[in-house]
């Protein structure tokens, strides 16, 4: 917490000036906003971006804004890259610069364990000490998306910002071997960095393999977690 911005810079308030400035001041009366964090700072994982989206949507009702979700994203994108993700909160493709959003169909919710060792890493910083910016795209996703054809897929894919963030931030490593350890399926870095996931076949596998982590490394952020599924698909893994 001591390292959330509490001036202008903080994504909240700067989603409320944002829709605020688009739908003008005398329909946007004050309000009283509180901000409860439950995810590392500068951890790679569009905490923020999700706090924005969150103010938004949250505005916008109490508000009463007439504004559609086509405009939302607009306003959303000149906040970050990551906020239009945020506020469809489906499983998505995101291509450009986080602006064009595909929705995945046939994806089912997937055990995750998140891993942070504490240890903030800037964006901007791991951008910078990229040695390549001109690499393949990524293959297509499988049909019918479960652990296995996940995990599959995943294997032929890579995060072209974990090399620099490694050189950055050697915690990392160990955070990814903590996950293998525990029976990750498969381990990456997210996002950035600094948190890792580890993807595992259910919920429950995922929640005793973040306990055991959690035993071994207590100063560190360990989070079980589910991925969101797509309408209709499987969401009991």
């Amino acid at each position: 917490a001591p390292a959330v911005p509490v001036d202008a810079s903080n994504l909240v308030l700067r989603a409320r000036d944002a829709l605020r400035q688009t739908a003008g001041h005398e329909r946007t009366p004050p309000v009283a906003i509180r901000l409860e964090k439950n995810l590392p700072v500068a951890s790679g994982v569009g905490g923020g971006s999700s706090d924005a989206a969150t103010v938004l949507r949250g505005l916008v009702e109490t508000w009463a804004l007439d504004i559609d979700g086509a405009e939302l994203a607009r306003i959303g994108l000149s906040l970050g890259a990551d906020v239009p993700m945020c506020l469809a909160a489906k499983p998505l493709v995101a291509r450009g610069i986080g602006d064009e959003l595909s929705m995945v169909p046939d994806f089912s919710a997937l055990g995750l364990v998140l891993v942070n060792p504490g240890t903030p890493v800037s964006t901007a910083d791991v951008f910078a000490a990229l040695s390549l910016r001109d690499n393949e795209a990524l293959p297509p996703l499988p049909r019918g998306i479960d652990f296995h054809s996940l995990r599959n897929w995943l294997e032929i894919t890579r995060n072209d910002l974990e090399p620099a963030a490694l050189a950055m931030q050697p915690a990392i490593g160990r955070a990814l071997s903590w996950l293998n350890k525990a029976g990750s399926g498969f381990s990456r870095m997210s996002g950035s960095g600094a948190t890792c996931f580890g993807l595992f076949e259910t919920g429950n596998v995922a929640k005793r393999a973040a306990a055991e982590i959690r035993g071994r490394q207590p100063d560190w952020f360990v989070a079980a977690t589910r991925t969101i599924a797509s309408e209709g698909a499987d969401g009991q893994n």
